[in-house]
C-alpha cells in the first residue's frame, strides 16, 4: 500500500465515522438529495455507512479534493508554526556561540543548515552550499550539527566541533562529507590527522561540555521546527526542506528576497 493509498483509506474511514453521527445526516441530505428522505431520517449505522460508501464510490474525486485540502492545511499550519519558532528562537538559530559560522561572519543574510554527516542528501548538497558562500560574499552560513543517524554520526559531529577548537572546523566539515566511507570516529580521526590536528587534544575536546551543548541545542531547535529529516535550510525565515535539484537557485532567490523585503519573523 502506498502512502497516498493509505491516506485515502484513512480518509474514507474518517469520513464514514464522522457521517455516522446524526448531525452529519443533514450534510448527506444536502449533497445527495434523494438518497436520504429527510435529515432526521432514522437510519442505523450500517445503512448510513452503505450510503456514504456508495456516494464516495460514485464520486471518488471528493477524496482527491479532501487529500489536497488536507495537504494544503497541514503545510500552512507547519509554515505558520515554523515562522513562530524562528521568531521566538532567532538568537539560538542565527547567533548561537555554539554553532560554527562560515562565509561572511558579518553578512547581511543568514543561511542555516541542519545536517548529518551520514546523510546522502546532505552530501549531495554540499557543493551547492559551498558555491553559495563562494559566489555571495555577504551570506553568513550557520552550520547546525544534527546527528540523527546514530552513534557514528554523533562521533563525527563531536569531532568536527572539536576541530573547531583548533581552527579547522570547516575543513573537517567538508572532508567528512567528501572522503569515501561512513562518517564515524575512525574516519574523523583519520581526517583530523590529514589536517594536521592534535589528535589527543581533539579526542579530549570531543567530550567538552560545549560540544554536547551544541548538539543538544541543535536537536531542540530541530524538534521545535518539526524537522522530518536532514538537510533542512533556513534562508532568513524562508524554509527549504531536503536537497531539491534546484537548491542553489532556491538559495539565490530566497537570499535576494530577504535582502529586498526582510524577514516576516525575527531573523
Amino acid at each position: 500500500m502506498t502512502p497516498k493509498t493509505g491516506l485515502a483509506t484513512a480518509l474514507v474511514a474518517a469520513v464514514v465515522a464522522a457521517l455516522v453521527t446524526a448531525a452529519t445526516l443533514l450534510v448527506i441530505w444536502r449533497v445527495a438529495p434523494g438518497v436520504v428522505d429527510a435529515p432526521s431520517a432514522a437510519l442505523d449505522e450500517k445503512k448510513i455507512t452503505d450510503i456514504v460508501h456508495s456516494y464516495l464510490t460514485k464520486n471518488p474525486e471528493i477524496l482527491v479534493e479532501m487529500t489536497n485540502e488536507l495537504d494544503k492545511r497541514q503545510a500552512e499550519e507547519q509554515a505558520a508554526n515554523q515562522q513562530k519558532v524562528i521568531s521566538e528562537n532567532a538568537d539560538a538559530l542565527f547567533r548561537s556561540p555554539n554553532a560554527y559560522v562560515a562565509g561572511n561572519p558579518n553578512g547581511d543574510v543568514n543561511v542555516v543548515e541542519f545536517f548529518d554527516y551520514n546523510c546522502g542528501f546532505c552530501r549531495r548538497a554540499l557543493p551547492e552550499v559551498v558555491k553559495l558562500i563562494e559566489n555571495d560574499s555577504k551570506v553568513r552560513l550557520v552550520l547546525k550539527e544534527l546527528p540523527i543517524f546514530g552513534e557514528d554520526s554523533e562521533a563525527a559531529s563531536k569531532a568536527a566541533l572539536a576541530a573547531g577548537k583548533q581552527g579547522k572546523y570547516f575543513e573537517m566539515h567538508q572532508k567528512l562529507f567528501t572522503e569515501p566511507g561512513k562518517a564515524d570516529k575512525d574516519k574523523a580521526l583519520k581526517v583530523a590527522g590529514e589536517l594536521g590536528l592534535d589528535i589527543p587534544q581533539l579526542e579530549k575536546d570531543m567530550e567538552d561540555p560545549s560540544v554536547k551543548q551544541a548538539l543538544d541545542e541543535a536537536k531542540d531547535l530541530a524538534q521545535k521546527l518539526g524537522l522530518q529529516g536532514t538537510p533542512l535550510y533556513l534562508v532568513g525565515d524562508q524554509v527549504i526542506p531536503g536537497a531539491p535539484d534546484d537548491l542553489y537557485d532556491q538559495f539565490v532567490k530566497d537570499v535576494a528576497q530577504i535582502r529586498e523585503k526582510g524577514c516576516k519573523a525575527t531573523c
